[in-house]
């Protein structure tokens, strides 16, 4: 089945958090944001590979890129803006959003936007928190992004997890101010018996049956009429990245698990389904996106 034999039509969102090996959470209380300069780099060579699989099924998509990667790599910038992707901000250096307060957050945003757009020459208009960490905790984050002039968020994962989730939040897009433009696109879910399950992409796709991501997908597509919001990172396309061996065993088993089948999988994904840029998606979505949650922000207020 090819991209355009799909018989929903609908053009789902394909997305890249470009981010190195060694910036995961998993990693976070092993490697210290100290090293991270004297580690091998490996995102400008798996992003390449990327481009390759994008190119070769015609997709086109957003890579919601870190300001300290786009800084290290700004050719690698270049040719993604060239290749007709999204270039969009992944924040500064993966510092969820929960530990930094309002006005480091805006710092982070100016900072890691600043970068973006210079290495790449594209504006810079779409964001996503490091591990999804816009939640119940952080519903400030929306006010600063639009004070920021950002078109849209895809920050929330609606979906109760141990490493993130704001399990309450709609399911697919909705304006968090009253006020502003600003669109937040939340990752997908499926249901399965009344329970929202998560099915956007990243580990759960990785170490899933490829046919449990098939479902979801349709089942959003086909079943509610909403197009589908998918994620991966590069590190996961790369099995011969060096191993952390002081990791909990958890983590080494949530990040290291099926590394060696997630091209093959992604080349099935980007085939069998249609796929479009974050901004234009968020553009489309705009119209139909309900405002939620205002009680909960004038609580924060």
């Amino acid at each position: 089945m090819t991209a355009m034999a799909t018989a929903d039509g609908q053009i789902n969102g394909l997305s890249v958090d470009v981010e190195e090996w060694f910036q995961v959470g998993a990693f976070e209380k092993v490697i210290d944001r100290a090293d991270w300069p004297s580690l091998a780099s490996r995102a400008e060579r798996n992003c390449d590979a990327i481009l390759q699989l994008f190119d070769d099924a015609g997709a086109k998509g957003t890579f919601f890129t870190l300001g300290w990667v786009a800084e290290r790599h700004p050719a690698m910038m270049r040719r993604i803006a060239e290749a007709g992707h999204e270039v969009a901000s992944h924040g500064w250096d993966h510092e969820r959003v929960f530990r930094l307060g309002a006005t480091a957050f805006a710092a982070d945003l100016s900072r890691a936007r600043r970068v973006i757009e210079d290495a790449s020459g594209q504006a810079v208009t779409g964001y996503r928190a490091p591990s999804f960490s816009i939640d119940a905790r952080t519903p400030w984050a929306f006010e600063v992004l639009a004070e920021q002039g950002y078109a849209y968020s895809s920050s929330v994962a609606p979906v109760a997890h141990d490493h993130y989730g704001w399990r309450d939040a709609p399911r697919f897009a909705f304006r968090p101010l009253a006020d502003a433009a600003l669109v937040e696109i939340p990752v997908t879910t499926a249901l399965f018996a009344g329970k929202r399950l998560a099915a956007g992409g990243g580990g759960f796709f990785r170490v899933l049956p490829y046919q449990f991501s098939r479902w979801a997908i349709r089942q959003v597509n086909r079943d509610e009429g909403r197009p589908a919001v998918f994620y991966f990172h590069p590190w996961e396309i790369d099995p011969d990245q060096p191993r952390v061996a002081g990791a909990p065993l958890r983590s080494r088993l949530r990040h290291y698990t099926n590394l060696n089948v997630m091209a093959a999988k992604l080349r099935q994904l980007v085939a069998e389904f249609r796929w479009g840029r974050m901004d234009a998606l968020a553009a489309r979505e705009a119209a139909r996106a309900p405002i939620w949650p205002a009680a909960l922000l004038d609580q924060a207020a």
